[in-house]
């Protein structure tokens, strides 16, 4: 698959776009833009005032949320499946301030045609190695009756599925 196809793939240029954490045309939104790099997805956000917990540190949620969505990229990435979260584990180990350029890594730990195992971590774009939050999580194939449904009410969507989905 080209790249620039892969970037359509991983970022939704559909008419639906509503998603939280990736979609373009949800104005509550954080309007993430995945791309791929050696088998790894990331993207980048910087938190602002209303991203925020505590005063001038970004929201754990919001920092979960970012996590889990780029964690489920990495099976579109990497093998051309879409996923839904069966668990997600997380650890905040600092805390990740407002205004400060952040980068979320995913990436996959084991593969199974039932399951796959992926980890995450979110760290300032100027200091990678001072991670902030990290996660682990176990992803599930998506139902073919969800994309089938999601399909159905927005056509657009088939494209972004990497085509009409209905049964495996």
């Amino acid at each position: 698959m080209a790249e620039q196809e892969m970037v359509d793939w991983l970022n939704d240029r559909s008419d639906f776009q509503r998603c939280f954490v990736c979609g373009m045309r949800n104005p509550c939104g954080l309007r993430l833009s995945f791309q791929q790099e050696a088998g790894r997805v990331y993207a980048d956000f910087t938190g602002d005032e209303a991203h925020q917990g505590f005063p001038g540190v970004v929201h754990g949620g919001i920092l979960a949320s970012i996590l889990d969505e780029a964690m489920g990229r990495v099976p579109v990435a990497t093998e051309h499946r879409w996923v839904m979260t069966a668990r997600l584990e997380l650890r905040y180990r600092a805390p990740a301030r407002t205004g400060v350029p952040l980068r979320v890594w995913a990436e996959a730990t084991d593969s199974r045609a039932r399951m796959i195992r992926i980890k995450g971590w979110i760290a300032p774009v100027a200091q990678p190695e001072a991670i902030v939050c990290e996660a682990d999580g176990t992803f599930l194939p998506l139902p073919d009756e969800v994309r089938n449904e999601a399909v159905a009410q927005w056509p657009g969507l088939a494209g972004f599925f990497g085509g009409e989905v209905t049964s495996q």
